[in-house]
């Protein structure tokens, strides 16, 4: 059955949302601030500066080549190199603040048991 886009909610179904929000808002309230895009992740902060430090890190890389003193231009090097390094590990875990590591071998337990789940359905079931 298709449902009508613009439907509006009823009173009671909007104090009822309302209430649902504000009980997620007290229960999680990082979660919900992420959500709602009031306030910026410290995987985000960290992407941004690992961006910045890339591009200070050319700069002064540029600056100790027109200036041709090898120091300088390996200080960018460096700079450079750890902004690169924080971009990609924000990238390499999705944006996502981890608690605690896993273990390698619990990662592949869960993988393969989700297999052996799928192998299981498509078989017996």
């Amino acid at each position: 059955m298709l449902y009508p886009v613009d439907m509006p909610l009823s009173d009671h179904e909007r104090k009822l949302l309302a209430e649902m929000e504000a009980a997620f808002a007290q229960d999680d309230p990082r979660l919900a601030s992420t959500l709602t895009g009031k306030a910026r992740t410290r995987q985000g902060s960290r992407a941004l500066l690992g961006l910045l430090l890339l591009l200070g890190g050319m700069v002064v890389l540029f600056a100790g080549l027109i200036a041709k003193v090898i120091a300088v231009g390996l200080l960018g090097f460096i700079i450079a190199l750890t902004g690169v390094f924080l971009i990609a590990t924000n990238l390499r875990f999705g944006g996502a603040i981890t608690k605690g590591a896993t273990s390698k071998k619990a990662k592949r337990a869960s993988w393969s048991s989700r297999l052996e789940e799928r192998w299981d359905r498509r078989n017996f079931g």
